[in-house]
């Protein structure tokens, strides 16, 4: 461990313990902006000198913090994207209930869940910020149980996923297919309910490095399993729920092998009764996160959603189910800067830092939105390779080789945002961002999303935060019409007006 994680405040400013603010006292942790402003704050930023000694040694803490969240969001992430790309050299009917499975069925409980768990991002990191460090291991108790019933609740959307699938009206084929991977996937659900909570746990004490080398070993076993089972030994769907729920579960044991082992100190002293009292507040917080991170998890649902209603159904849900996968990939990135920020502004706000909190969001938001811009720009350099690493099929490779230019305006745009979602987060603001969120994604995005892409055919389109619409084109010809035997006017196609974009090869 590193002499930062292993220090009592790595990264707040230096404060005397005199000044420490009574948070159990409190009604809210950050209701009140009238508290006193703790001395060792940093002073005003007046000048271009003082901006940029107080940026360096902000990005200091900021990529302590950001570095191993990153790899750590990447490496989780990629667990599910590494079995879609297997899925997708399996068949394309797998491949399309792979998606789904992730992107609709896992994806609804996994917004659910993380949003949830984001209460304990809060509560545990200005706890932290004030020395009451033997609240954390309570906090976090409190959490488990609150996700534990949740998930129970959530289990029978995975047992019936097949039939709601279809009620809403999605292929048949795929529905059977990812409802039967959903039935399979019901430990991970569990999986979710302790790994979150221990995740904001040991985030809020800057332990991030034990969180990045479990995730990072999870990612290397669950790659080799995954071809093993999947490729090799022909299980298919199943050998891919078999290595996903091992992968969930191997974080699991590790980080709680960790934390019990004593390496927190004072935050766990073992389970305690008070984990049962004041759940009602902590559910009320709870409920305020999910619904903040869920409105926004959802929005990737809804795009899978609406391609399945499409012709050509299973390209149309992998082409577009692969965009999202290389979307997510980078949104983890943000979503490192979302952890990092979280912790920053909660940890200083605990300490009554809140001019040292505000320059935090400023170093933040500006360093996510420039590696958004790198990204992107990877991205399109490498737009004629990377479709075929995700599907052997050229009807998919080719859409999305031609929605590569919306999707990396998109990631742009989007990287920012889950950064300001962790500003949130640490300040604990969820329940107003959730009505933000509302306004912005479901008032304002989809509606102008369906509108432009199926009243006024404009196609594929980028809309406020990150919806594509995909619609299929019987009078494109994308491909010769001896390529693997394709249909030329039955190829599922995209409108990307004035783009002069041609057929890939």
């Amino acid at each position: 461990m590193s002499n930062m994680e292993g220090s009592k405040h790595p990264l707040l400013s230096p404060r005397n313990d005199d000044h420490k603010p009574d948070l159990l006292t409190q009604s809210s942790l950050l209701s009140s902006s009238s508290f006193a402003v703790d001395e060792d704050d940093i002073n005003p930023i007046i000048s271009t000198k003082d901006f940029f000694r107080e940026f360096i040694i902000e990005s200091k803490k900021l990529w302590y913090l950001a570095g191993p969240a990153i790899f750590t969001s990447l490496c989780q992430y990629s667990l599910g994207a590494i079995t879609q790309v297997f899925a997708g050299h399996v068949g394309t009917l797998e491949l399309a209930a792979v998606s789904v499975e992730n992107s609709v069925v896992a994806g609804f409980a996994f917004g659910i869940m993380l949003g949830m768990g984001s209460a304990l991002e809060t509560l545990c990191g200005q706890a932290f910020g004030a020395g009451q460090l033997s609240m954390l291991g309570i906090y976090m108790q409190r959490s488990w149980l609150i996700l534990i019933s949740t998930a129970l609740i959530l289990m029978f959307v995975y047992i019936f996923a097949a039939p709601i699938l279809i009620f809403v009206g999605q292929s048949i084929d795929i529905s059977k297919a990812a409802g039967k991977l959903s039935v399979w996937m019901i430990p991970q659900l569990f999986a979710y309910a302790l790994v979150f909570p221990l995740a904001k746990f040991l985030q809020a004490q800057s332990k991030m490095t034990v969180m990045a080398v479990t995730s990072g070993v999870a990612l290397v076993l669950h790659t080799f399993f995954s071809w093993l089972l999947m490729v090799e030994l022909g299980w298919g769907l199943v050998g891919a729920a078999v290595v996903l729920d091992s992968s969930w579960w191997f974080m699991v044991v590790v980080q709680l092998l960790y934390v019990f082992g004593g390496a927190c100190g004072e935050a766990w002293f073992g389970f305690s009764w008070m984990a049962f009292h004041n759940l009602w507040g902590f559910v009320k917080l709870s409920f305020a996160s999910a619904i903040m991170l869920c409105l926004e998890f959802w929005y990737y649902m809804a795009l899978i959603l609406f391609a399945g209603y499409l012709k050509n159904a299973e390209v149309s849900v992998d082409a577009l189910s692969i965009c999202m996968n290389i979307l997510g990939w980078t949104v983890m990135v943000a979503f490192g800067f979302n952890a990092a920020i979280s912790v920053r502004v909660s940890n200083e706000l605990g300490a009554a830092n809140p001019r040292t909190a505000k320059f935090a969001v400023v170093v933040a938001a500006g360093t996510s939105f420039f590696f958004g811009l790198f990204m992107a720009l990877i991205l399109i350099v490498f737009q004629n390779q990377y479709p075929a690493l995700f599907s052997d099929s050229r009807e998919v490779q080719q859409l999305v080789y031609e929605l590569t230019p919306l999707l990396a305006l998109s990631i742009v745009i989007n990287n920012v945002q889950p950064t300001l979602s962790g500003v949130a987060i640490g300040a604990g603001w969820q329940a107003y961002v959730a009505y933000v969120n509302i306004g912005c994604y479901y008032l304002f995005g989809i509606p102008l999303g369906l509108l432009a892409g199926y009243t006024f055919g404009m196609g594929v389109k980028t809309q406020n935060e990150r919806f594509f619409d995909v619609t299929h084109d019987r009078n494109s010809r994308h491909f010769h019409p001896n390529d693997k035997g394709l249909q030329p006017t039955e190829c599922a196609g995209i409108h990307l007006p004035n783009t002069g974009i041609t057929r890939n090869g």
